[in-house]
């Protein structure tokens, strides 16, 4: 199992000492280099700018947000980005939700399988430039021959060749019929709130993607990158208390109420009262109550926690489940070096 370096989306400024952790994740072996988008800083300037000083770690984004650019448009950033870091780009895709959707990009949420389907196809005839890029819609049509159409528009195959036409494209996915469509159409599935608990029932929606006809992968050659905290330390009680504002936010507070798929995922893991108690509290003002309200076994379910010991064995459950990498945040050098024995096991 292998260790990406997750570095997220910005808050209200830049972070101060990326280049150094960016430095040491290369050094020590990390695979990878991850960055995200949400509604401030966006996902591929970083990841570039952060990434010219590499030569070994794979660049990639988790995630870059369906709405934000058009299937044509990512696909150029991607290219471009795999023929300067010489082939080591990595395009992680996801749909959001209809919060940021529909109120920061302007664009309509509905029938996400569909139009997560259709843009992949896109982005894959961009890089395969085997002819002239093209899509019958609805969601992304090429050309565009609709209202306000001058009719002029004509298919187009990429002016620049690709390097890699197999650029992977991993996709974040939380919900069963969003895992399976990972299954059957990517080459990786960005795992966010993953619990090795549940690793049957993750498998049957995967194999159900695996199953499909014309399915591009098999378990032997997809990936499981898993967003997953892993904190060496002996104040483990600190570490909870520190994520459960974080833990708080996700679940009561992030996307709409009536829709929030990070909520979701807990419900599935059988915390559904939990969810409803820590919502209400979120969204009525009272954070600290709601944090107070967010049980260690929680956040146990989807993060590592302890000493040296603990973490180590804890990994092996993880690996055991199928996750062949585990995307982790550090906030400084001398955390990512802890890590170093357990990244070059």
């Amino acid at each position: 199992m292998r260790f990406g370096l997750q570095l997220g989306y910005w808050g209200a400024r830049p972070p101060a000492n990326v280049p150094e952790l960016v430095a040491a994740a290369e050094e020590i072996g990390f695979d990878g280099v991850f960055t995200a988008e949400s509604w401030g800083s966006d996902a591929f300037t970083p990841l570039a700018w952060w990434g010219s000083a590499t030569r070994r770690v794979r660049l990639g984004t988790s995630v870059v947000q369906l709405s934000a650019r058009t299937p044509t448009a990512t696909a150029m950033a991607a290219l471009t980005l795999d023929h300067l870091s010489a082939g080591r780009a990595v395009l992680g895709l996801g749909v959001s939700g209809p919060q940021v959707v529909e109120g920061w990009y302007g664009q309509p949420f509905a029938k996400p399988l569909q139009r997560t389907r259709e843009y992949v196809d896109i982005v894959r005839q961009v890089l395969a430039r085997e002819g002239k890029v093209t899509s019958a819609g609805p969601h992304y049509p090429l050309p565009y021959n609709g209202p306000g159409s001058t009719g002029l528009g004509k298919p187009l195959k990429p002016i620049t060749h690709p390097r890699r036409a197999d650029i992977p494209i991993w996709l974040g996915a939380e919900g069963p019929k969003n895992v399976a469509l990972t299954a059957e159409i990517a080459d990786g599935w960005l795992a966010i709130y993953y619990t090795p608990r549940l690793a049957g029932m993750y498998d049957e929606w995967l194999d159900e993607g695996f199953a499909r006809p014309g399915a591009r992968r098999s378990r032997a050659d997809f990936e499981i990158a898993a967003s997953c905290q892993v904190v060496i330390t002996d104040d483990a009680r600190g570490e909870l208390d520190r994520m459960k504002p974080v833990m708080a936010l996700y679940i009561g507070g992030m996307g709409a109420e009536e829709l929030n798929f990070h909520a979701q995922v807990y419900r599935r893991m059988g915390y559904g009262e939990v969810v409803d108690e820590i919502t209400r509290l979120f969204r009525t003002g009272r954070k600290d109550k709601a944090a107070a309200a967010v049980p260690d076994e929680l956040i146990l379910d989807t993060a590592i926690i302890g000493d040296r010991a603990q973490v180590r064995s804890q990994l092996r459950v993880w690996e055991k489940a199928g996750v062949t990498q585990l995307l982790v945040s550090a906030h400084s050098v001398e955390q990512l070096r802890q890590l170093a024995p357990l990244v070059q096991m």
